[in-house]
């Protein structure tokens, strides 16, 4: 145990933990991890683990519940309003595959471990959920003439869609950031005009 640990402040010691914990999980999942395998990861005994998250639900909570936060924020500079809606859903993307990038353990938490997890499938949702209709949002805006028959929403579902698969390329190393990106964005207008064609 590292020897000034009793001397870190509570919430610095709350995220030393919390990193801990979705590193651990991103590398074993949720049912292999041990509590014991956190502590040890984190330099703390397990009773002072125990005493700030009562069982590892609730300490996987707390995971998903900060890294969801993050993921949110690092979608944030999507929201400029000086950006066309063509611009928005561009930055919306490269930030979206930036952070999986930068952070492969988040993504394997939130997206992976925690889809696993009955207790935790609604809260994941509701991320994914308001991440369609932003997309579905940012889709419809850029398109000049929407054919009233097309469903944005399901063009958000699919690119949501596709772009987790992407997202696990990323995280992989197996894909750039800017190559997915491009992908996805080529993706979204193509689909688009297959789809005004048909209707027309």
């Amino acid at each position: 145990m590292a020897g000034g640990t009793k001397r870190l402040p509570r919430a610095v010691r709350e995220q030393q933990m919390l990193d801990a914990a979705v590193a651990v999980f991103s590398e074993r999942g949720f049912h292999e991890t041990s509590m014991d395998a956190i502590a040890a990861r984190a330099e703390i005994s397990k009773p002072m683990l125990y005493l700030y998250y009562g069982s590892k639900d609730e300490l996987f909570a707390a995971c998903i519940q900060r890294e969801a936060a993050r993921f949110v924020e690092a979608l944030s500079p999507a929201g400029d309003p000086t950006l066309t809606p063509r611009e928005q859903l561009r930055v919306a993307l490269e930030s979206f595959l930036g952070f999986v990038g930068e952070n492969r353990d988040s993504w394997m938490v939130l997206y992976r471990q925690a889809l696993g997890q009955q207790a935790f499938v609604g809260t994941v949702q509701t991320s994914r959920d308001r991440l369609v209709e932003l997309t579905a949002h940012l889709i419809e805006s850029s398109t000049k003439e929407p054919s009233p028959d097309q469903d944005f929403r399901i063009f958000g579902v699919a690119l949501v869609g596709a772009g987790e698969a992407v997202a696990d390329r990323v995280a992989g190393g197996e894909i750039s950031v800017e190559h997915a990106a491009d992908l996805l964005e080529q993706l979204a207008w193509r689909g688009l005009a297959g789809s005004k064609k048909k209707s027309d």
